[in-house]
């Protein structure tokens, strides 16, 4: 069976972050071309592209700008065949202070994205959404039909590119697929999301100090999401779609802490912290995926168990601690 990524130009938007990296590594191993788009900072700053093995980084052809310059990005897209475009600003509890921000990044970001793509005739352009679109379930499990609820301006500002997407395929035939991925989890993922926080603070606190413990969540691990992504890439017919990328399983937070509590060997002693709360009508409590599009489209199932995920993120956070800010509340 032919590699349909053996030296297929592509473009990664967002490859600093914790899915872009794991996908922009996914990539070379396939033999693809990647060009990487990264946000500026003066610091020179690549992200988790830093610990990606140096010789494969030096295969990479790293670009920094901002999504909202509309000519940055179409150089970034000219002379590419597949665009995958994860660049977002993607933190909830960030989206209720700098509303604007996140607006800007996600809608206008997509449009400049979309609009490159447009007019350099890119083959697909694979456009990253949320599961937090949904909002709450009004109905499990949710399928790609389910309404769309903006419950924080985040997610609002998901819909929004998402809505985008949608448009140009419909209005210009542009080659886009959605991907909406459920909470992937793994290694090198941000004390942001909830299971590094609750690694980082049960592997070097007495107590952890949480959020909502009884919200449910559907996770999937990392290296999964990079294949859902892959696979609606190469996918025939796939095009105008969107895809739910989650793994049909549901977990309470709080069972999700005694889970990693019991894999640590650690006696279970957890605070709630005000700080970490959603407000109340802002808060998510039920998220769990009907993936059974992309497993009939795109071929996709998730191959790695919740369990098996948890250890080897575990594995990876003790061996690489030193990258985080134990105990402290980031979003």
């Amino acid at each position: 069976m032919s590699n349909p990524w053996q030296n297929k130009r592509v473009l990664v938007t967002g490859a600093g972050g914790f899915i872009g990296s794991h996908l922009v590594e996914a990539l070379l191993n396939e033999g693809a071309i990647v060009r990487a788009f990264i946000r500026y900072t003066s610091r020179g700053d690549i992200g988790l592209l830093n610990l990606l093995p140096r010789e494969m980084l030096n295969d990479v052809e790293i670009i920094a700008g901002d999504l909202r310059d509309a000519q940055a990005i179409e150089q970034c897209v000219n002379n590419t065949e597949v665009v995958f475009h994860l660049g977002a600003l993607i933190s909830i509890p960030y989206s209720y202070i700098h509303p604007d921000e996140v607006v800007q990044t996600n809608i206008l970001g997509t449009l400049n994205i979309l609009q490159a793509c447009r007019a350099a005739g890119t083959e697909r352009l694979i456009c990253t959404s949320t599961s937090e679109v949904y909002g709450t379930a009004r109905y499990v499990p949710i399928d790609e039909d389910h309404p769309l609820q903006g419950q924080s301006p985040y997610s609002a500002s998901k819909i929004g590119a998402d809505k985008l997407a949608e448009s140009f395929y419909r209005t210009y035939n542009t080659p886009v697929v959605t991907v909406r991925p459920f909470n992937t989890f793994g290694p090198r993922q941000s004390a942001r999301a909830v299971i590094p926080t609750i690694i980082t603070q049960a592997l070097f606190q007495d107590v952890v100090h949480l959020g909502n413990l009884e919200a449910i969540r559907d996770f999937t691990f990392v290296s999964d999401t990079v294949c859902g992504f892959l696979d609606s890439a190469a996918a025939p017919n796939a095009e105008g779609k969107t895809f739910n990328l989650g793994t049909g399983e549901e977990i309470t937070i709080g069972t999700l802490a005694h889970k990693i509590f019991k894999i640590l060997g650690k006696q279970e002693r957890i605070e709630i912290d005000g700080e970490r709360l959603r407000p109340e009508r802002s808060e998510v409590m039920r998220l769990i995926s009907d993936n059974s599009l992309a497993k009939h489209e795109l071929g996709w199932k998730p191959q790695v168990s919740f369990e098996e995920g948890l250890r080897r993120t575990i594995q990876w956070i003790s061996a690489h601690h030193e990258l985080y800010n134990i105990g402290k509340y980031e979003f």
